[in-house]
């Protein structure tokens, strides 16, 4: 197994649209940067964002979810309450290869600030939107920039296929297009 290149994932982007919409390199000038980069590619997080709140004193329950958690914000900057959380999702829409896993790290410039990203692995055959975790672990409020880069996508190549893939399994946040919320498998 090893880790793909930049060249690599423009094919794959451009041949099997793996990435749409797809910057086939890293653009920076005046935002936070995204689009392909050495060994990865660096998603944008769009302008739609559920922050988090106890205004209505909910549990937050992954077996069931009140959507009184959170309050939605649609703007070009999210602030994100000292010590809060938010969930938000790409820009980008991914198809990975049967043969692909990712792992997704936040960018350098969130996490000097004390803003943490969380996604987990993009399974083989996954498809959809990435819904993205966002924690401010400061005392401070943190902003957030929409249609800028949040975090960046590794892409492994396997040396075999995986005999059970995403699609295969019917995975419950297959083909997700907005902010997904936990869901139990039915």
């Amino acid at each position: 197994m090893g880790i793909k290149s930049d060249k690599w994932i423009k094919k794959m982007a451009t041949e099997h649209k793996m990435i749409e919409p797809f910057t086939d390199k890293q653009t920076t000038q005046g935002a936070i940067s995204y689009g392909v980069s050495s060994y990865g590619y660096d998603i944008r997080v769009t302008d739609e964002f559920k922050v988090f709140t106890d205004v209505f004193n909910t549990v937050v329950d992954p077996k069931s979810f009140n959507e009184k958690s959170f309050v939605t914000i649609v703007a070009d900057e999210c602030i994100i309450p000292p010590n809060s959380f938010a969930l938000a999702r790409t820009v980008e829409y991914f198809k990975i290869p049967k043969n692909v896993i990712t792992v997704c790290l936040g960018k350098s410039t969130y996490a000097r600030c004390g803003i943490i990203v969380n996604v987990t692995p993009f399974e083989p055959e996954w498809e959809g939107h990435v819904t993205l975790e966002i924690s401010n672990t400061t005392p401070l409020p943190a902003k957030i920039y929409a249609n800028e880069g949040i975090a960046q996508v590794l892409f492994f190549e396997g040396d075999e296929q995986c005999e059970v893939t995403y699609a295969d399994k019917k995975g419950k946040y297959q083909n997700q297009t907005g902010i997904t919320l936990p869901r139990m498998k039915d």
